[in-house]
């Protein structure tokens, strides 16, 4: 196959960035991208380590991260699996990118920066749900911050209900399991899972 291996070839190609593209750029959040981010239960996170890239989803009901200044983010880390591949990431190279999803707008909003991973004790406390905290806060300094253009999620059509996927036609989160390790129990797995992150949320 053609494969292109330089810049220059690129620009051959797609030309010169529109000036908007080029002027949504900024280097703090400006009113509007706040209600935007504000807005959102769903980030992507994106980090980067000596094995590679990571990308792991956040959610949380009233906004996934707190702004906390015009160029400061704080994304509480919640119960997971216990991998915590963005953490390990983080603490060796600071540098992430972020890309929120607002149901039922087709704009997305990017930032790129810098993160450190907090355990400052009021900082865990003043994210605290239903009696617990957080075990570490990611806190994120803003190098620049724009939209998306709302392309991709119109050719999607990812918020409109009659392309939803019945789950039932997916294959199960025990199913996926036994794939990749064939003695699994997955009928055990699925059975006990919803259950289970019920009562781990937090």
């Amino acid at each position: 196959m053609t494969v292109i291996t330089t810049v220059d070839e690129l620009k051959a190609i797609y030309g010169d960035s529109s000036e908007a593209s080029l002027a949504k750029v900024t280097r703090f959040l400006t009113a509007e991208y706040r209600q935007m981010i504000e807005a959102s239960p769903f980030v992507a996170l994106a980090t980067v380590g000596p094995e590679g890239i990571d990308c792991s989803p956040r959610g949380d009901l009233g906004g996934v991260v707190r702004i906390e200044d015009e160029r400061t983010l704080a994304l509480p880390d919640w119960r997971g699996n216990n991998r915590i591949d963005s953490l390990i990431n983080i603490v060796r190279d600071p540098r992430v990118a972020l890309m929120f999803l607002v149901p039922g707008s087709t704009t997305t909003m990017r930032i790129n920066g810098r993160a450190v991973i907090s355990v400052e004790p009021g900082l865990l406390q003043s994210f605290e749900m239903d009696g617990k905290h957080p075990r570490s806060v990611t806190v994120i300094t803003i190098d620049e911050v724009y939209f998306q253009c709302a392309r991709a999620l119109m050719r999607s059509d990812l918020w409109n209900p009659a392309h939803f996927v019945d789950p039932k036609s997916l294959p199960t989160p025990g199913t996926l399991l036994k794939a990749a390790k064939a003695d699994f129990d997955k009928e055990t797995y699925d059975r006990e899972w919803a259950d289970r992150a019920a009562k781990t949320m937090w």
